[in-house]
């Protein structure tokens, strides 16, 4: 064997070599952070009780899909995650923090416990988030964002369930951009809270 017959080989694994690094030194896509929900209020609510019910709120279920940092587009039986954005934090704790600040805001009877609080209370709060999706009629077109949540509230100290309601809400984006689909997120979510926020301040007394 020749040294050329040596030297073939050798470059053509420091070509491959150098073509990796290129690979793995490539400018990933870029990614904008989000966030959606309640910022925390200046000040409480004012109670209309001079005896609120204490109600401790439960972490807050979401599926697997989206409990996550990601947004989630749906058309028909397709599924796909939104490229270029991502929730500043994981989609269960923001809609978590964005909940508690929404029942200080605005709920008048009751007086939510959080769950790092240890308070025991007469009532305990659930929500079992179905679906947090941005929903698509065809690919291009502006998506609907649906959040759809399942409440119920339990008699502790037995978890008896004393009421129980279904929440949808339909937000459309205004165009199939990012900003105006986030825009659209938290607008459902904020029409998610407002509504939980008054049924439980209806059933919980």
């Amino acid at each position: 064997m020749n040294r050329f017959s040596l030297i073939r080989p050798i470059a053509a694994t420091l070509a491959a070599m150098a073509l990796s690094a290129c690979a793995l030194l490539a400018t990933p896509e870029p990614v904008q952070s989000y966030r959606f929900g309640e910022a925390a209020p200046a000040a409480s609510a004012a109670l209309s009780v001079a005896s609120p019910t204490e109600v401790t709120l439960r972490r807050v279920e979401f599926p697997d899909a989206v409990e996550g940092d990601r947004l989630l587009g749906v058309t028909g039986t397709e599924t796909a995650y939104i490229a270029g954005a991502r929730w500043v934090s994981p989609a269960a704790d923001l809609y978590m923090a964005s909940l508690e600040n929404a029942f200080t805001a605005r709920a008048t009877r009751v007086r939510l416990i959080g769950p790092r609080e240890l308070i025991r209370a007469r009532r305990s709060l659930d929500i079992d988030v179905r679906s947090f999706e941005a929903r698509y009629e065809a690919p291009g077109r502006a998506p609907t964002i649906v959040v759809t949540a399942r409440a119920r509230l339990l008699a502790l100290p037995d978890r008896t369930v004393a009421a129980e309601q279904v929440f949808t809400i339909e937000q459309p984006a205004t165009a199939n951009r990012v900003s105006a689909i986030v825009e659209a997120f938290d607008i459902a979510t904020r029409d998610l809270n407002t509504r939980i926020v008054a049924w439980t301040d209806a059933s919980a007394g």
